[in-house]
């Protein structure tokens, strides 16, 4: 199990803040007013047990659940207040039947009939009256817009396409001014809460600025605009099907992916969503794992970040103990190896049994490769990259210093280095007795900590002066990289 799939096991082992299943709490007797109470007649089931879920992000989870009594009724009720948002009614099969809303005032009745699901009644709560009456002109005027696409993408001629054109945009600005008419009229609403949350800027025109077009001012506007009217402590965000889905558009579109940009987006979300008891946890978790292992080279500096400004200044109170050990362990890995610095030394023995250090390696790139002669996956790697060795790398004055992990080995080593013919490289290991005294002696870290290699093989890519210039690439991805750093000098 790699590192990365290890961590999200562990993440999804821990309780999802009162949410990953169904927590029942009968009122105490007395009491003059409890948190939430939803009555509800459901018909055809009786004598059957009923739930109501919610949204946690993009994944689906049970909030509460009540006992249906022979005349189809019962009752969702607890001492506690449910977060406001988009929640649904679960059948005893566990299939959504119906969505609704919660807002502060959690005392209503709903009457439904699985037949009629339509028609659903809801009394005490005037947010669903709303959402019922806005969901039913705008899925009408939805179909209307779908039938006028097809229409267009079916036009025959030039006069067809303007006609079925002109309509379209016609009924999407009635759309546009339905839904903007309807938060000016209840602008204290849930539904304009999620219309809000849903809601994209649109781009303006490119404007001309002393005769020049300004070709960047639709993109930065629409940045600008993202997020007006969403406030990052609200807790109802993660209660609906579609902020993380934007979280991830801003994140892909409109961040750049240097490390410092996304550090920048992410410390200014947590640091307003703190005051947030349920979408502040959310947030730091989604970014750790987004960033722990991430999509691209250099961007674990924002799990770095995130360990050293929120988890080891105390949040580490939201991990179990095991994600907390993980986690640690993880930060420490990669402390000592982010681009940019110069690279752990290293001092190892060769096959001939001799001292090689790798910064006695002179040289414009040193390439080092940690991996094991047993490794399947360094069976086949070794050899490619030594294929791009001899093909154009050895050109680029690159020298490969390939670190064997596995002391226990030697003899498969020595063997694969002959049989596949890397007498150019540079080879080392560390004997056993090393390790041990750099243990006994409390040194902090080991080669595979200090290089953070978790798996088999690793590779970096150092400059003349050792310091990490690229890692965690595919060997096309570095030689793409060193033919286009050499075109540029």
């Amino acid at each position: 199990m790699t590192f990365m799939r290890k961590f999200i096991w562990l993440m999804f082992c821990m309780p999802l803040f009162g949410l990953a299943q169904v927590k029942k709490t009968t009122p105490t007797a007395g009491a003059t007013k409890i948190g939430h109470s939803i009555q509800i007649t459901l018909k055809p089931y009786q004598n059957t047990k009923i739930y109501i879920g919610t949204n946690y992000g993009k994944s689906k989870v049970l909030a509460d659940s009540c006992l249906l009594n022979e005349k189809s009724e019962g009752s969702f009720e607890s001492k506690q207040k449910l977060t406001p948002g988009i929640y649904f009614v679960v059948s005893p099969k566990y299939s959504i039947l119906f969505d609704f809303l919660i807002d502060e005032e959690q005392h209503f009745k709903i009457i439904a009939d699985t037949t009629a699901l339509d028609k659903v009644v809801f009394t005490g709560s005037p947010d669903n009256t709303l959402f019922q009456e806005y969901s039913k002109d705008m899925n009408a005027s939805f179909f209307q817009l779908n039938n006028l696409q097809n229409q267009f993408k079916l036009a025959k001629n030039a006069a067809d396409s303007t006609l079925f054109k002109a309509a379209y945009l016609g009924k999407d600005k009635e759309i546009k001014d339905k839904r903007n008419a309807f938060m000016k009229a209840h602008p204290k609403s849930m539904m304009s809460f999620l219309l809000n949350v849903m809601q994209r800027p649109e781009a303006p025109a490119i404007p001309i600025i002393k005769g020049k077009a300004d070709s960047l001012y639709p993109y930065y506007y629409v940045k600008n605009h993202f997020w007006d009217q969403v406030v990052f402590n609200d807790n109802r965000l993660i209660r609906t099907p579609f902020f993380e889905d934007k979280l991830d558009e801003y994140f892909k579109n409109y961040v750049s992916r240097e490390p410092d940009s996304i550090i920048e987006e992410v410390q200014y979300m947590l640091t307003v969503a703190k005051t947030g008891k349920e979408i502040y946890p959310f947030l730091l978790f989604k970014f750790t794992n987004k960033y722990i292992a991430p999509e691209f080279m250099g961007q674990d500096k924002v799990f770095l970040h995130l360990f050293q400004n929120f988890f080891a200044k105390g949040d580490t109170v939201l991990l179990n103990e095991a994600s907390k050990k993980s986690i640690t362990e993880r930060a420490y890995s990669i402390m000592a190896n982010q681009l940019g610095i110069a690279a752990p030394s290293l001092i190892l023995t060769t096959p001939e049994n001799k001292k090689v250090s790798l910064y006695e390696i002179k040289s414009p790139y040193t390439f080092i490769a940690f991996w094991d002669p047993t490794c399947s996956h360094c069976k086949i790697d070794i050899p490619r990259l030594d294929s791009f060795y001899k093909a154009s790398w050895k050109n680029f004055q690159v020298k490969v210093f390939s670190v064997n992990i596995n002391f226990k080995e030697l003899g498969a080593w020595k063997t694969f280095i002959n049989e596949k013919h890397l007498e150019d490289w540079i080879h080392g290991y560390q004997p056993e007795e090393d390790l041990n005294r750099e243990i006994k002696a409390g040194l902090p870290s080991t080669i595979r900590q200090l290089y953070d290699v978790y798996k088999t093989p690793t590779f970096y890519l150092l400059d003349s002066n050792k310091k990490i210039i690229a890692k965690n690439l595919s060997l096309e991805q570095f030689h793409d990289f060193l033919a286009n750093t050499n075109k540029k000098k």
